[in-house]
């Protein structure tokens, strides 16, 4: 007599997409799924970083590299002039062989931290591009090819800095805000498909462009303010995004995970 499994086998034979998925965050979920039987396609601009998140991902899983449950699709999202058609071909081409189920976008790029006063309108437009009008015309696109089923989710990654202002962070906290106004309203406008939004306090993860030894400090010095005493990792912050695809009750949820930085 063998056990019942409700719970685990949720996301065997679903089809994830994760638009950002190379690296960081986005690349976390990408084996969190896999590791919950999941087929997954990862986007990302750069194809060198997309081919060897592939890589990686089918030697550390290679009955899923075996089964063909690990795909990838490089698109840029940086360049205005073409993001509505990369958008577009991405999701034509991710469907073109197999149904989708559920959207992970947790694309970023360099943090666009400024002065306020050296904030041109042209820096905030670009600024937006990947963290703001991307994810956007990713859920139009999505609307289009997603089962209309709570079984079916659109997840947005945010910030912390939404909730916690930071001196030079106008630009990246005013979009990061806007991402929990998206998140509810797209939550109606593509029901019953769930849409939801995960907000990482502080994450580990190569964003963190800086000397190694910088980075350590900075790493050390996050940690000491945290009631958890560390940062986040990414094994951490994907279990969020693993518990919004399977609840089939949450839409509209915004779901913050940053070891307890908000409380202090």
């Amino acid at each position: 007599m063998t056990d019942q499994r409700k719970y685990t086998t949720k996301l065997i034979d679903t089809h994830v997409l994760i638009v950002g998925g190379s690296s960081g965050i986005g690349y976390g979920v990408a084996e969190a799924l896999i590791e919950h039987g999941a087929t997954v396609t990862i986007s990302s601009s750069n194809p060198t970083r997309v081919s060897s998140a592939v890589e990686r991902l089918s030697t550390a899983y290679p009955s899923a590299a075996q089964s063909s449950r690990i795909h990838s699709h490089v698109c840029d999202l940086g360049t205005e002039a073409t993001l509505e058609s990369n958008i577009a071909d991405l999701f034509a081409a991710v469907t073109a062989s197999r149904p989708l189920n559920h959207v992970v976008y947790s694309a970023g790029d360099a943090l666009a931290t400024t002065p306020l006063a050296d904030a041109t309108l042209a820096f905030i437009k670009q600024a937006g591009m990947v963290r703001f009008f991307a994810p956007l015309l990713c859920a139009r696109e999505a609307a289009k090819y997603l089962p209309k089923s709570a079984a079916s989710s659109f997840i947005i990654t945010s910030g912390a800095v939404a909730h916690k202002p930071m001196p030079g962070w106008s630009v990246v906290g005013s979009y990061a805000a806007g991402h929990f106004s998206m998140t509810r309203a797209l939550a109606l406008d593509m029901q019953p498909v769930r849409v939801n939004c995960v907000v990482p306090g502080a994450v580990d993860t190569d964003l963190w462009r800086m000397p190694p030894e910088e980075k350590e400090q900075l790493m050390q010095s996050l940690s000491a303010k945290t009631p958890t005493g560390r940062v986040g990792q990414v094994e951490d912050v994907a279990e969020a995004f693993v518990y919004l695809i399977k609840d089939r009750n949450a839409t509209g949820a915004i779901v913050d995970t940053n070891g307890g930085s908000l409380l202090v």
